[in-house]
């Protein structure tokens, strides 16, 4: 559902690491429509004025390590 904010920020990363490093921002429509310091702010801010469902919160930062998580098992089949 968000599929295209998402899209979004890993296209415009470098930019956008140097303008809200470290903060969570709010995407919504292909556009950045606020930043905060905690997601929850980010969260009850944005939800005043945009329906839930409807925007991303992203935390700004350098590579892959917070939008993937790696699992390992031992599990062998």
């Amino acid at each position: 559902m968000l599929e295209n904010e998402f899209k979004y920020y890993l296209e415009n990363q470098k930019e956008l690491i140097k303008k809200y490093k470290k903060r969570f921002i709010v995407i919504k429509n292909n556009k950045v429509i606020g930043d905060y310091a905690s997601e929850s702010e980010a969260y009850i801010e944005t939800e005043k004025e945009h329906e839930v469902g409807t925007f991303l919160i992203q935390y700004c930062s350098q590579g892959k390590t917070d939008y993937t998580s790696t699992f390992h098992s031992r599990v062998i089949i």
